[in-house]
Formats: C-alpha cells, structure tokens, sequence
C-alpha cells in the first residue's frame, strides 16, 4: 500500500480540523506504559518532556542523572522493553534525549528496578566485585547499559561489550575495571525477575497497544502517537506544520540546548511499518523509524562499510 492510498484511505478519518468532542472520538488522550512492573497512566504530560526529567521530576527516581543533556555522556541510561515477535527486546536509551511519547506500550526500567529482593542484580554486583565505580555519578548509566547488554546476549564477547559501553563516558574510574565487570555480568546467568515474569509482561504490554491514536497535549504543546500509515497521513495531511519525531535524537536537541518548545509533533516510533528494513532486487528501503541499530545489523551482510560507519557514527543509546 503507497502512501497515496493511504491519504484516501485517511478522508475517512478526519475532516477539518478535529475539537475536543471530535478528539476523544479519533483518539485517546493518555498514554499507558509499565514502571518496572506499575502500570502507569498519564493523561496530561507535557509533549516537550524528557523521559530523564519526567523520572526524576514526576515520579522521584533520581538514579538516573543528567550529564549533558546531549546523549554524549551516557549518565541518563535507561532501559526500554517492548514485545517483538512475541518476546520481551531490551534497549538502552538516552533519556535525556527521549520524549514521554516513546513510552506508550512499552516498559520502562531504572536503575532502582535491578534489585532481586534484599540482592543487587548480578550487574550491580559485578560493579562492586570489580571496583568499577569511584565518584558514582555515571555508574546508573553503565549499570543499565550493563544491563541491556547481558538481556540481548550471551557468554561474553568483548566486542559486544565495548560496543555497548560505547555511549557511557566515566571521567575517574577507567575503563579497565569496568569492562571486568561487563565479562563477569556476561558470563553469569541472565535469569532475573524480569526473565521469570516474561510471559506474564508480554502479555500486559500487548493489551496496553490498541490501535488507537494517542494524544498528548499540555502547556500549548501537543503531539500523536499514529498506529498505521493511515493515521499518520491524516494528521500530516492535517497538520503539515508538524515536527515529526522518530528517535528524536537531533530534534529534541531544540528542547535540551536551545531551551525551544516544539507546539505540535507527531511521532511515527508506533507506526510498524515505518520501522522494518527490507530489500527488493534493486534497493534497500531502510524504514524513516528504524532504529540505527536495526540498521547497523540489518546492513552488515550487505553494505559492510557502510554498517561499520554506522557503529562510529553513534553510540547503542543513540
């Protein structure tokens, strides 16, 4: 289906400029994620929000810090699951660059999450056995990172890990102890809590992802949450002064060092279609919301150099 089809397809869904009445119709105004394992519901956020000050601000978990604000250092890592193919995938992200938007239907995890009863996580406790934090400031960030890094693989592989701790910076401690901690954490067991309520998670994050498009608006700022390339044409169509946002890791920029609010945004991270990679016998077609590591793994059996100058060009957070 083109995007032409799905303009006309898109008549069907809006005619002018849609009120309040005509909102809570086409759309939902909340968006709905999991904190750790708390089903969260937010009705009035402010779109020009980052995940890092809506933890920190909103809900009082201050573990995660703010080093740059420019998704350079990496002391803001955070965790973000979602269900592909029906199984919980893990991603380390920049909360200091990520909108409140990116939450919807997904679950979010902290640093304050890793603690299995009265134990550190495996991760934590790896830090500790191998000296790998000395003023603390950065060690959330490399903690989530580590984190991530052992839910997407196993045994340990130095090249993984390095890639991995690629975006998280650490101005006292060294690297050295770090990445000891990064092989013992590798090479332990990845079982958890968070593996033990897999099933049960994948099954609360499916009923959180109707087709519905979500809408956040507060403060003279609002933005979409499309489902389908039909939703997502509409609004544009409606909407062509809007800033579309995928990572958001250059827009949000605006926000976090030019101190801009960005009135109307439309995200296009829910719609699917946008995200996948394919290839046809003429061209690669790389999704406008696919991730760049979706892409760095997606291009490395076609176009080495180029996946290798993606892995330079930014860190797994980005």
């Amino acid at each position: 289906m083109t995007l032409g089809d799905d303009r006309n397809i898109a008549q069907t869904w809006v005619s002018g400029k849609p009120g309040v009445a005509a909102r809570s119709r086409r759309g939902n105004g909340m968006i709905q994620f999991l904190l750790n394992n708390r089903l969260v519901t937010e009705t009035a956020l402010d779109p020009n929000l980052t995940v890092l000050n809506y933890l920190r601000s909103h809900q009082q978990r201050r573990g995660t810090k703010e080093g740059c604000a420019s998704g350079d250092c990496g002391a803001c890592t955070v965790t973000l699951g979602k269900v592909v193919a029906g199984r919980m995938q893990y991603q380390a992200i920049n909360s200091c660059l990520t909108l409140v938007s990116s939450l919807q239907g997904k679950q979010l995890i902290t640093v304050e999450d890793l603690k299995q009863g009265r134990e550190l996580h495996s991760v934590q406790q790896a830090m500790v056995d191998c000296h790998g934090s000395q003023c603390g400031y950065c060690t959330p960030g490399f903690v989530m990172s580590l984190f991530t890094l052992q839910k997407n693989t196993q045994g340990w592989n130095p090249q993984q890990a390095e890639q991995a701790l690629a975006g998280n910076l650490c101005r006292c401690t060294g690297y050295r102890p770090i990445m000891a901690a990064a092989q013992q954490a590798c090479e332990q067991s990845a079982e958890d809590n968070f593996t033990a309520d897999e099933s049960a998670l994948v099954q609360r994050l499916q009923a959180l992802n109707n087709r519905e498009v979500q809408i956040l608006e507060a403060n003279g700022s609002r933005c979409f949450v499309p489902k389908t390339l039909a939703q997502l044409a509409a609004l544009y169509q409606q909407y062509p002064e809007a800033q579309l946002l995928a990572g958001g890791t250059d827009l949000t920029l605006k926000m976090t060092q030019q101190y801009q609010r960005l009135p109307l945004l439309i995200a296009l991270e829910q719609v699917e279609a946008l995200s996948a990679c394919s290839e046809d016998e003429q061209d690669i077609h790389l999704g406008a919301a696919a991730p760049l590591h979706y892409c760095y793994h997606f291009l490395a059996a076609r176009i080495p150099a180029f996946s290798a100058t993606l892995e330079r060009f930014a860190s797994l957070q980005i």
